[in-house]
């Protein structure tokens, strides 16, 4: 039994060997049915939702502004800038081989996936535990950057795959990248290699050199990182890399590669792109709707700032705040100057933009102390004062308010000129009181100023906050023949097609101030520059302006003027700290007199511009004769009119509640 037991199981095992290949095929049939149904639902399920194709050259994206100063270099750019559609062939070589040596050197040998690419991610990213490479080809990123979200899910990466496989069917090798470099993000607002260029170079992408080229490559790992505007440091690092990647790939030889590198051939406008002029960009960017309202158009910006004058203004200011500013509690200023029509030159608000974005040339409202003086006086010459009419400088009282004189420095009797050469208070505050104080609000409101302002008789030493650029602009009607002016920065602003939109015409609010009284306060505003409290401003031309301090010196001013600029400066801390023993005539001068003498450097000299007076009309007026007084003895001789008149004032005033 045991015999037939044992030969009835050898066929059985002979049957199974036969039958067990077949086995084999029929589950391994069974698996690639499953197999194929799942691959196809998990294709279904990727592809049911895909994008319109269709719309590949579609861009949807917010209207970008670009600004240009008065020489068309660009100042800043805001919004999604999209640079000229340029092709591969147009551009030079060593660009898109710097993009595909470092973004996916294997693009024109591979079918819009990289196998051999992905395997090396995944096993670096194995090998450090965490995601530092990516296997994504170029056809593969533009598809992402064209048609899906940036998530990274399971769906979304099977999705950019099969957009990969259509792109390459579709369209060429040199078509992808065209595609890719017009439409891949570099940072700063900048989508397109052409955008790039010159958003960061100033120039378009046909021109950029070798090493910029590099560093226009290195961007699309991470922007932000290897932006050359905020890190210049990082951004050259990277650029060495993307070098000896070209090296690697065979674009280039390793002596080519160590003279590119040596030679940095990169343009200048690199080094100040998007940096000089930012509070100005900010104030000129604010305007630019109530110009032309909304648009959904790109817009390009003429404005009026030099950008050689806007350096300077930095440079100096930066220099004195940083030396004596640093030693005598002086933690911030500002700069304004402009033609004498009005158009801004040169912006500074503050210190450093990257830390406060305040613009304290135009939003900050600050004691312009006794640079307010000039709407004073202007209103006395209004009615009937002239340059050489004679006050009594001494301690004065209205109620219980009392004036101070700088040190307490009393000079007796002096001219209307000499007292605001010196900068006297109590001379100021006799002729607000004279002519009336809603005279000189009235002076102080044609000419510009908008501020509210106190009604008491504090307002002759310029206790109600100003903006530097209000000011600023009155003092240029002084200088311009009397005609007021809007400070403006914008000349121009046509679409990306060159359609204009808007282009400045006209001029300002007219004719302000009479040429007599103009004449008058040049002769006056000379004084202080001549041998004034201002003589420190003085720029070895002809120049007239105004010092100014508030109480405890917690703000400190020199605004003034040539015959082609009038330029304002204010300094002190934004706290409202007093700073140590800080005047009109000390820091703001110095920068104001090393702003001008820089901005005007090879310049010819030129008179300041004085209206046309009748010669008796000058005679009667004193207009002329500002010759600097003796030395300052003081004098208790007064005549008896103006004693009279100042006794009146003081009772008067000191019989009010």
């Amino acid at each position: 039994m045991a015999r037939k037991a044992g030969k009835s199981a050898e066929p059985a095992r002979r049957r199974g060997r036969r039958r067990w290949p077949w086995t084999l095929l029929r589950w391994g049939l069974v698996c690639a049915c499953w197999g194929t149904f799942i691959g196809l639902c998990f294709l279904g399920w990727l592809a049911y939702d895909l994008p319109d194709v269709s719309r590949l050259n579609d861009i949807h994206r917010q209207p970008s502004i670009t600004l240009l100063a008065d020489d068309g270099t660009v100042i800043a750019s805001y919004g999604d800038l999209y640079g000229e559609n340029v092709k591969v062939s147009d551009l030079p070589p060593y660009l898109p081989h710097a993009v595909i040596a470092t973004e996916d050197r294997r693009f024109y040998r591979h079918f819009g996936l990289d196998p051999l690419g992905l395997l090396r991610a995944a096993y670096v990213n194995l090998r450090y535990w965490h995601l530092t490479q990516g296997g994504s080809t170029i056809t593969q990123q533009l598809a992402k950057n064209v048609f899906l979200t940036p998530a990274r899910t399971v769906r979304r990466k099977g999705q950019e795959m099969l957009l990969a496989l259509w792109l390459e069917r579709n369209f060429t090798k040199d078509q992808i990248l065209t595609l890719y470099l017009n439409r891949v993000y570099f940072g700063a607002g900048a989508y397109g290699v052409d955008a790039a260029a010159r958003k960061f170079f100033g120039k378009p992408a046909t021109q950029v050199t070798p090493y910029e080229a590099a560093m226009l490559a290195g961007l699309l790992r991470a922007p932000s990182q290897f932006n050359p505007v905020t890190d210049r440091a990082a951004a050259d690092a990277r650029a060495r890399l993307v070098l000896q990647n070209m090296v690697d790939a065979d674009f280039l030889t390793a002596k080519e590669a160590d003279a590119i590198t040596q030679g940095k051939q990169m343009s200048t406008t690199y080094a100040t792109a998007g940096q000089s002029g930012r509070h100005f960009a900010d104030w000129v960017l604010d305007q630019v709707s109530s110009y032309v309202g909304f648009v959904d158009r790109d817009l390009v910006v003429s404005t009026t700032l030099d950008p050689h004058m806007q350096k300077i203004a930095e440079a100096q200011l930066a220099q004195i705040l940083d030396g004596d500013g640093a030693k005598r509690n002086a933690g911030q200023a500002a700069l304004v100057s402009l033609s004498p029509d009005g158009a801004v030159r040169a912006m500074v608000g503050g210190h450093d933009y990257a830390n406060s974005q305040f613009n304290r040339a135009t939003q900050a409202l600050r004691q312009p102390g006794s640079a307010f003086k000039a709407f004073v006086y202007l209103a006395g010459l209004e009615h009937g004062l002239t340059p050489d009419a004679h006050f009594y400088d001494a301690p004065l009282r209205i109620g219980k308010w009392q004036p101070d004189n700088f040190e307490n420095k009393y000079y007796g009797d002096v001219t209307l000129r000499e007292a605001f050469a010196r900068s006297l208070n109590s001379v100021a505050v006799q002729v607000s009181e004279r002519v009336g104080r809603a005279n000189v609000i009235e002076a102080a409101r044609r000419l510009g100023i908008t501020a509210d302002l106190t009604t008491g008789p504090s307002i002759a030493l310029g206790s109600s906050g100003v903006s530097l650029l209000e000011l600023t602009g009155a003092y240029a009607t002084f200088d311009n023949g009397g005609y007021g002016v809007w400070p403006r920065g914008i000349d121009q602003i046509r679409d990306k097609d060159g359609n204009v939109l808007y282009r400045r015409e006209g001029s300002g609010p007219g004719e302000l101030v009479e040429p007599a009284q103009v004449a008058g306060m040049l002769d006056l505003m000379t004084s202080v520059v001549d041998w004034g409290t201002g003589k420190g401003a003085s720029p070895g031309r002809p120049a007239a302006g105004k010092t100014g301090t508030s109480s405890d010196s917690r703000d400190a001013w020199f605004v003034g003027f040539t015959a082609e600029l009038v330029t304002g400066v204010w300094v002190g801390n934004d706290d409202n700290s007093p700073m140590k023993k800080v005047t009109g005539g000390g820091l703001p001068a110095q920068i104001w007199r090393g702003f001008m003498v820089g901005a005007l450097d090879g310049q010819p000299i030129r008179p300041l511009p004085r209206p046309d007076v009748p010669a008796q009309v000058a005679a009667l007026s004193g207009i002329g004769s500002a010759i600097p007084p003796a030395a300052a003895a003081e004098t208790n001789t007064q005549s008896d009119s103006l004693q009279d008149w100042l006794s009146r004032v003081v009772t008067q005033r000191g019989s009010k509640k």
